[in-house]
């Protein structure tokens, strides 16, 4: 049986077989990539050392083993099974193994080293000296320095690691699934909208029961319940549960893989020279070292933290009013929170989702990245898919000449992890004297279409779709030379700028016009309701500053630590968010357990990078705003030094010749209506 991996492609552009591959397939393809790999490394060993035959062959090897792993590692996140969570649990240690071959190789690095010290660099270009100074330091912060059993150990942390990240992430997944929530009275969904009782109803069928309404973990089905339901009890039940996923006493506890894994992290940090494992990961971002990061937090919080409190205040007001005799809890938020910005806005979800079809939304995304950057999106139907929801596109630039391939994937499925985010199944290179274009996916879990209506959006899954949509567009430009400094691959704290500013188009009349029509009769959404997203943008932008800013010193009080203290996970959360804890904390609950961007993905000591990249969007959306939201000028700025450029220099130098200064605190503030305008 042939292995479409260890084939040329034959769909048009040369798009993944999705239809031709199996489980199978992988571990083979693996295995020769790997192979393969180290083939191609040995050839750079023997090679006389040079910027061509040792940095640029190095970027280059791996090509198969990166092609399986983009497939295989999207896959395992978005159309997984048990079979592949098995399977990846066998190939992560085997593809740690052959990375620390590579980066703690001493005749390798000692090559790197020969051509980073002795390289003209008069006769390299900017991109060509970026890479050769980003693979000598990525060598010497892979442990390139150390030697005899320093190096040994380093290589069993990585490997235990990636175990212990998989393993935090699949228990994530596997508790949410745990969790069912049958109601069968119907006086017991009270205050839910017709469309969510509809999906609840549809989901309980699904699963055979034709007589009840099921509600679970995934945010299309927890978010309107924690919103509407008048049900106190049934709000704090499932608020409970999901505050405590991964924090059960069963199979799927993180408890004991936090603790390793932030106790593993010191230990390599310190092996690497570093104090903490803050200071190792803070050295390769905008913001440099710790220090930075708590700056950023006491300018925030001064402003915000008191603000908050009184925001809370006023919703506790608004439940009194309605009958209230309790002091709102953490479950209560989200309800009487809605409550209060129905009557000073007149808005809410129900308001404004008929006008809000995806497949409109979807379509403004596409018009707005027009209007901006003149490229264009062309329904495929006959490219392979990996699942039935799956859409793809053909994107074009200005002048018609294939960019891209872009793939959909909006609705939940229990082989697809939570949440919402944008990737990669192709990186854009110039290898060659060809322009290999990107294939990007976004994937999110939005409310299927029911029986009686199409999948309508609440308005925080249109910005939803538009962030993502503002990764993708960082992939589908990417125009740079060398795959590793193309697209996203930039500093974390950097990455989130393209998606952040992309979301302020949601609340504008001129980008609203282009798609936001009712479902049934088309009419534009009205202009009042325009106004009133962006009265309410406000709407408690305090409270979810400190909420925002709490999450990141969580993640920093675990890994800015010299060292481990020894406490449970409980006690240390308690103790490490009890400045902007502002419910009482709930014993119950812990947010680290289930903290996968932390434990999971690549935002350890990194969190703040949200709050960081929204600095930078306000100030960037600024700029436009004072010479027009499709301004062609400043958006072929954005897109040629931001978009295009990649991490193919230092994030401020491409942010300044951009916007001509580095960005201010104060334009976060004046559109959070923290400060004055």
């Amino acid at each position: 049986m042939k292995n479409p991996f260890l084939q040329p492609y034959t769909a048009a552009f040369e798009a993944i077989p999705f239809d031709e591959i199996k489980l199978e397939h992988y571990l083979p393809a693996f295995e020769e990539g790997i192979k393969l790999g180290k083939l191609e490394i040995e050839k750079v060993k023997k090679a006389t050392p040079s910027f061509s035959n040792t940095i640029e062959s190095l970027e280059r090897s791996g090509e198969l083993l990166g092609k399986v792993s983009t497939v295989f590692f999207n896959q395992n996140s978005c159309n997984t099974s048990d079979e592949m969570q098995k399977l990846a649990q066998e190939i992560s240690p085997k593809l740690t193994a052959y990375s620390n071959e590579i980066s703690l190789d001493e005749d390798l690095f000692k090559a790197i080293k020969e051509v980073f010290e002795n390289e003209d660099r008069t006769t390299l270009n900017d991109e060509q000296i970026y890479l050769l100074e980003k693979t000598y330091k990525g060598c010497v912060r892979s442990g390139a320095n150390l030697k005899g059993k320093e190096k040994e150990r380093l290589k069993e942390i990585n490997t235990e690691l990636a175990k212990l990240t998989l393993t935090f992430s699949e228990n994530v997944m596997k508790d949410s699934q745990q969790f069912e929530m049958w109601i069968e009275d119907e006086k017991d969904l009270a205050g839910l909208p017709e469309g969510v009782r509809e999906a609840a109803k549809m989901l309980a069928k699904s699963k055979g029961n034709e007589n009840a309404w099921l509600f679970t973990l995934d945010y299309p089905s927890y978010i309107p319940f924690m919103q509407y339901a008048e049900n106190r009890a049934l709000r704090k039940q499932l608020s409970e549960a999901f505050g405590a996923r991964g924090f059960n006493k069963n199979d799927f506890n993180n408890e004991n893989n936090i603790q390793k894994i932030v106790a593993l992290r010191l230990e390599k940090a310190n092996l690497l020279g570093y104090k903490t494992y803050a200071d190792f990961v803070l050295e390769e971002r905008m913001a440099e070292k710790p220090s930075r990061v708590y700056h950023l937090w006491e300018e925030l919080l001064e402003v915000a933290l008191p603000k908050s409190k009184e925001e809370i205040a006023e919703i506790q007001d608004m439940a009194t009013r309605m009958g209230a005799d309790f002091k709102i809890e953490t479950w209560d938020f989200s309800f009487y929170s809605e409550k209060l910005k129905n009557e000073k806005f007149a808005i809410n979800d129900e308001l404004l989702k008929p006008y809000f079809k995806l497949e409109n939304v979807l379509y403004g995304a596409f018009q707005v990245a027009k209007k901006l950057y003149g490229i264009t999106f062309h329904q495929r139907n006959d490219l392979p898919l990996y699942h039935e929801d799956v859409m793809t596109y053909e994107v074009k630039d200005e002048k018609g000449k294939f960019l891209s391939l872009f793939y959909a994937d909006f609705f939940p499925r229990e082989s697809k992890r939570s949440g919402a985010w944008m990737t990669s199944y192709r990186s854009q290179n110039k290898y060659d004297g060809k322009n290999q274009r990107p294939f990007i996916s976004i994937v999110c879990n939005f409310t299927k279409p029911t029986d009686t209506k199409p999948s309508l959006l609440t308005f925080n899954e249109v910005t939803t779709l538009f962030h993502e949509f503002g990764h993708a567009l960082h992939g589908m430009l990417a125009n740079g030379y060398y795959e590793s400094l193309s697209g996203t691959s930039v500093f974390w704290d950097f990455v989130e700028l393209p998606s952040q500013l992309m979301e302020n188009w949601c609340y504008e009349k001129e980008a609203l016009e282009l798609f936001a029509k009712h479902y049934e009769t088309g009419e534009i959404i009205p202009m009042e309701y325009v106004q009133k997203i962006k009265d309410s943008a406000q709407f408690l932008s305090a409270y979810q500053t400190v909420r925002q800013t709490s999450l990141g010193q969580l993640d920093m009080a675990w890994h800015n630590q010299a060292e481990i203290k020894s406490t449970s996970v409980l006690d240390f959360e308690k103790e490490a968010t009890k400045n902007t804890t502002l419910f009482p904390f709930n014993e119950k609950t812990l947010t680290s357990c289930a903290f996968s961007h932390i434990f999971a993905g690549g935002y350890a000591a990194g969190y703040y990078s949200y709050k960081w990249a929204e600095v930078l969007e306000a100030d960037a959306f600024e700029y436009f705003q004072e010479n027009g939201i499709f301004n062609q000028e400043i958006a072929t700025s954005f897109r040629e030094n931001v978009l295009s450029k990649g991490g193919s220099k230092h994030p401020m130098e491409l942010y300044k010749a951009f916007r001509g200064q580095e960005p201010k605190t104060a334009a976060l503030l004046r559109k959070s209506g923290l400060i004055e305008q």
